[in-house]
Order: C-alpha cells, then structure tokens, then sequence
C-alpha cells in the first residue's frame, strides 16, 4: 500500500465520519425540536402556581427582584469586609 492509497483512505474515513456526526445533529435537532413541540402542546411551559407565564412582566418582575438580591448582597459584603 502506497502513499496515496493511504491518503484516499484516509479521506474517505474523515469524509464518512465527518458525514456520519453531522446525520446525527440534524437528527438530534429534529428530536429537541419535536419534543419542544409535545412539551408545549401538553401545557409543559407552566410556572410552579400553574399559570402561564405573562412573558414580558413576568420576565420583568424577576429581572428586578434579581438585580436587587445582587445589589443587596454586594452592600452586605462590602460592609462586612470594610
């Protein structure tokens, strides 16, 4: 076996296995995304209370109360270590 019947096979090899991870992404893809759609249309996307989310104010709300635990912990450790 010479040089160039190597490299051939060698290509082909990367060509096959390159081929055979990406068939397995677009599968993993269209599982994650028909899932996502069952999830959904089973009412999965409800908060703990069981209620839908409000999107915008709901997402607001807790973007606040976040920033303002973050604001609250950073003064309390600056007091403390002062």
């Amino acid at each position: 076996m010479n040089i160039f019947q190597m490299l051939e096979q060698s290509g082909i090899l990367t060509v096959l296995g390159m081929g055979i991870v990406f068939g397995f992404l677009v599968i993993m893809v269209i599982c994650v995304t028909v899932m996502g759609k069952v999830i959904r249309s089973l009412g999965g996307n409800k908060d703990a209370d069981g209620s839908l989310p409000d999107g915008d104010a709901s997402g607001a709300a807790k973007s606040t109360a976040v920033a303002a635990a973050i604001i609250a912990s950073v003064n309390e450790y600056r007091k403390e270590n002062a």
